[in-house]
């Protein structure tokens, strides 16, 4: 099973191995750019970059670990918060389409629009040559000629 690479651990390897740090991001990088895009619109938020930011600023001794925990459990209800509006949302949508189309049709009903009478065309028929099977009595006669040569 793999291992997971604490702070010290990437950064230790990072100054041992020049040029690394081109190679290898780490998570907290990505998480400060998606957590950029998401405020100017480009991206969406994610509750887990928010969760690597504050580990970040918990381990650094930016934040306390209570203001941290604290500070997590205000995005996740934040997060949960948009989800149902964004779920309510949906279903609003889905019923004012279904409304619209059910209006559409009572109008065109009271307007006397019927619907396009579909014609269809008759399936086309390929003209088969016919061939003459042999049947059982024919193969016994062409032998039976055969044998009296």
């Amino acid at each position: 099973m793999a291992a997971q690479l604490g702070g010290q651990q990437i950064s230790a390897l990072l100054e041992s191995l020049p040029g690394i740090a081109s190679v290898l991001r780490s998570p907290v990088a990505d998480a400060i750019v998606n957590t950029i895009r998401a405020g100017v619109g480009l991206g969406d938020f994610r509750e887990g970059d928010a969760n690597e930011l504050v580990q970040f600023a918990v381990r650094r001794g930016l934040l306390g670990s209570e203001e941290g925990e604290q500070l997590l459990a205000e995005v996740k209800d934040a997060c949960k918060k948009a989800r149902t509006k964004a779920r309510a949302k949906a279903r609003a949508k889905a019923r004012a389409k279904k409304t619209k189309k059910k209006a559409t049709a009572t109008a065109k009903a009271k307007r006397g629009v019927k619907k396009k009478a579909t014609v269809k065309a008759p399936k086309a028929t390929v003209a088969r040559k016919t061939t003459a099977k042999k049947t059982k009595t024919t193969k016994s006669r062409v032998k039976k000629a055969k044998k009296k040569r």
